[in-house]
């Protein structure tokens, strides 16, 4: 028998501001779920991740807006955050040492099992799968330090992936 889904969406100002909002409201949504707290941390920085970039290479929605989404169901969480669009398609790069920025689909990668771009019409969504799994009783997690959780799951590899699987 599968879990019952659960799902959140928001639409946020195109503005930096806006990152902090999503990182609280998923953080809020997923403890409130149950979601396992260093499943929860995974998913607050891909969002994060997502989101910064968009705003910092696309356009926004034509209200001026971007919108953020979460859906949660059997231990995994989609997030996706969806945009007007950029002149570039959204790629993990590898950037020099020195360098300042250019990270963000590289920690994306490493901590999502899949990611990827959907185009529909004018709208680019990014999204990515993260492992999630419900603390061990079901309920938020005891703790919110993580040294006085139980040890997280293992991770599966990673796979490429241009949508969902």
């Amino acid at each position: 028998m599968g879990e019952v889904s659960s799902s959140s969406a928001v639409l946020l100002p195109y503005a930096l501001s806006s990152v902090a909002v999503a990182r609280q409201r998923i953080y809020s949504d997923l403890r409130e779920w149950g979601v396992y707290g260093t499943a929860v941390d995974d998913a607050v920085l891909v969002v994060s991740e997502l989101l910064s970039n968009a705003l910092r290479h696309a356009h926004p929605l034509p209200s001026g807006q971007v919108e953020v989404a979460w859906h949660r169901v059997d231990g995994h969480v989609e997030v996706a955050v969806s945009d007007g669009g950029a002149t570039t398609e959204p790629r993990a790069a590898v950037p020099a040492l020195s360098s300042l920025g250019g990270r963000g689909l590289g920690i994306v990668e490493f901590l999502a099992e899949r990611w990827g771009v959907r185009y529909e019409g004018e709208v680019t969504t990014v999204w990515a799968v993260v492992a999630c799994p419900q603390s061990m009783n079901g309920d938020r997690a005891s703790s919110d330090v993580p040294a006085l959780q139980s040890s997280p799951p293992v991770r599966k590899g990673r796979q490429a992936a241009t949508g969902l699987g």
